[in-house]
């Protein structure tokens, strides 16, 4: 089984995201794509980011109804801060029978060379790569690498801090997340 992982604070999880999620699922070689709930830093207290166990709750609420879509918390014991490199060490003991894929925004490839151990990132592992509006558009050599898979998705301009802040405003934004999570978020009155 190929599964793809696709790191983020989903803070929160919204339909992009989700979009995301399951494009890379439909429509490239991954059999499932977990959404790898990456932790709050213990040294960066933001206010507007919910606990850790809050945004798991909302993004397993998200991918309730889709069995290809699925979440981890394999982040939440590691040592912090956490490196991609850890994770994927960690989450293949736990899975051995498993192979694991990154699924990361074209812009995330710009400074994938700065990543600890990026050249054996790439040796071992295959990059799904999404397109994102970004300031040019860069050509970056490792678009041409063998383990990069450029995926044409569809370029979601939603972010979670516009979903916070107009959360924050009391906008109806219900639109812009999986039903389930924005009935669960108004009931437990996050980002207000």
């Amino acid at each position: 089984m190929k599964i793809g992982l696709f790191f983020g604070t989903f803070n929160p999880i919204h339909v992009g995201h989700m979009i995301i999620g399951n494009y890379m699922v439909e429509f490239s070689d991954l059999d499932e794509v977990w959404f790898v709930i990456t932790p709050q830093s213990p040294f960066k207290q933001k206010t507007s980011m919910l606990g850790n166990y809050h945004r798991l709750a909302i993004a397993n609420i998200a991918v309730e109804n889709y069995p290809k879509l699925k979440t981890t918390d394999i982040e939440f014991n590691l040592k912090q801060p956490n490196y991609t490199i850890d994770t994927l060490v960690r989450i293949e003991e736990k899975h051995p029978n498993k192979q694991f894929c990154l699924i990361m925004g074209e812009d995330n490839l710009k400074g994938f060379h700065k990543w600890k151990n990026h050249k054996v990132i790439l040796e071992n592992y295959e990059l799904y790569v999404y397109p994102r509006v970004s300031e040019g558009k860069a050509e970056y050599k490792l678009l041409n690498h063998n383990k990069v898979h450029k995926i044409n998705a569809p370029i979601i301009q939603i972010s979670s801090t516009f979903i916070r802040k107009s959360i924050k405003e009391r906008k109806d934004i219900s639109t812009m997340l999986p039903h389930n999570v924005w009935k669960y978020i108004d009931e437990m009155n996050f980002y207000k």
